[in-house]
């Protein structure tokens, strides 16, 4: 393997890739929600500007939340192998790429207009100065309020379409933020001794595990029947979104149940592990929906 392969791959571990795709993902669906809502066809080009402004914008926050966490990533065991804690990325050379990259993601976005760089703009400052730099080891707030940067690639893809944002934008983006509790305090409460020790204010760190696992079981809760919240907006869902979205929810509610009841870290860790893919399918379902019934 070349040493120039061996240095994109390392980069690429150093942004969270799976976070990354994950957000580029969402971007994606708003923007073809949006392409179908101004009745457009879909731009090759304008997926792929889109494409690549989420995914640097995406990366360089992660990369400076990185750069801020390296302290405690190199003391705790699912971070101390990462590649600044582990000494394979120096933090001057982390902190240059994540700078660049965010700044690069806004001037992407101007391609567009300036409601998309202002998105994107507002979710770097959340995520890194609201979420990193402010709350992560002051406040279980952390992941609410840093949470909302969660929701702005959806708001990016879009506004790059339709210059606007609409209700059927703000439900999508919403929806990841309400996401965000569930898969957040999940992975907490597997590594919540770890969260204590370091002293970092996570919610299932605070409190007793009863109390973390019923917090959990609600914030499920509010994400199914938000999840259905769409019906509140004008001809935008019909029976087959309304019946996917009951099936997924059901799924991660029954799993938030079962951690309530019986309060382990298997049946936490097997919470996180499904949230992710209830993500995916749910806004596949969205763009399905809105394309096609």
């Amino acid at each position: 393997m070349s040493s120039a392969v061996r240095l994109v791959r390392l980069y690429w571990e150093l942004s969270k890739p799976r976070i990354v795709m994950l957000l580029v993902f969402t971007g994606i669906a708003g923007m073809l929600v949006a392409y179908k809502e101004v009745g457009r066809t879909p731009s090759v080009v304008g997926l792929g500007v889109a494409l690549v402004a989420i995914l640097l914008g995406s990366a360089g926050a992660e990369v400076l939340t990185n750069y801020h966490d390296r302290d405690i990533d190199s003391q705790m065991t699912r971070t101390h192998n990462r590649p600044i804690p582990s000494g394979r990325v120096s933090p001057r050379n982390a902190l240059a790429f994540g700078l660049v990259t965010s700044v690069l993601s806004v001037l992407l976005c101007l391609y567009f207009n300036w409601l998309t760089a202002a998105c994107m703009l507002f979710g770097l400052v959340d995520n890194v100065g609201v979420y990193s730099l402010w709350l992560k080891r002051r406040s279980w707030l952390n992941i609410i309020l840093g949470g909302i940067s969660g929701g702005m690639p959806v708001l990016v893809g879009y506004a790059a379409v339709a210059d606007a944002i609409t209700p059927l934008a703000l439900f999508m983006a919403a929806l990841v933020i309400v996401w965000i509790p569930t898969h957040i305090w999940s992975l907490a409460i597997k590594e919540r001794e770890e969260y204590k020790a370091m002293k970092i204010p996570m919610l299932p760190a605070i409190v007793n595990e009863r109390v973390a696992t019923v917090c959990i079981a609600i914030t499920s809760s509010l994400l199914v029947v938000f999840s259905l919240a769409i019906l509140f907006v004008p001809d935008a869902a019909s029976p087959f979104y309304v019946v996917s979205a009951a099936a997924l929810g059901g799924v991660i509610l029954g799993y938030s149940v079962k951690l309530a009841i019986d309060k382990t870290t298997k049946t936490a860790w097997t919470l996180f592990k499904l949230s992710s893919p209830y993500l995916t399918v749910i806004f596949i379902v969205i763009v399905l929906n809105i394309w096609l019934f």
